[in-house]
């Protein structure tokens, strides 16, 4: 999970016993950002603590008067002031690549080394044209005959059935 930013809170707000908020908004909030089903977080003795809003009050672009649900006293909601608000996005580590990425890695296939130069996308049969020193030559680019990829070193290994490297 990745902590983003998106507010602080500047003051109290509202009547006396409403324990209401006043706040900046960072750019960094996201437009489609859900106050009502999605909760904002502050850290409160190192520890991450969901606030659910209640009632949100825009002011112009850049600020809102917010009630939060547990926050619901002055004396509670003054150990918001002052403090930043934020979200809980989560990180988007996807292991997706396109074939194309693999142009110019080094491939071990058995006891042949070669370098892929180029590959031919086909939804029936794709391709990879990988260059084992005698030229081009086309490999089934399926995902059963790669073995292991290296994207930090630019290797590949491939398992490829008997007799398909007859260079």
């Amino acid at each position: 999970m990745e902590k983003i930013v998106v507010a602080r809170v500047n003051k109290l707000f509202g009547e006396a016993a409403s324990g209401g908020v006043a706040v900046t908004l960072y750019d960094t909030l996201p437009e489609e950002f859900d106050f009502e089903r999605e909760p904002l977080f502050v850290e409160i003795d190192s520890l991450s603590v969901p606030l659910w809003c209640q009632s949100v009050e825009f002011r112009g672009a850049k600020g809102a008067n917010i009630h939060f649900a547990d926050f619901d006293t002055p004396r509670r909601a003054e150990e918001l002031v002052g403090k930043e608000l934020f979200i809980q996005a989560e990180t988007e580590e996807s292991d997706e690549f396109y074939m194309e990425d693999l142009i110019g890695f080094k491939v071990t296939a058995g006891k042949f080394k070669g370098e892929i130069v180029d590959y031919y996308d086909s939804e029936i049969n794709p391709l990879f044209g990988i260059d084992f020193g005698e030229g081009e030559v086309l490999v089934p680019a399926a995902e059963e005959f790669i073995a292991h990829i290296d994207f930090d070193k630019g290797q590949m290994k491939m398992v490829l059935p008997e007799g398909l490297l007859e260079l």
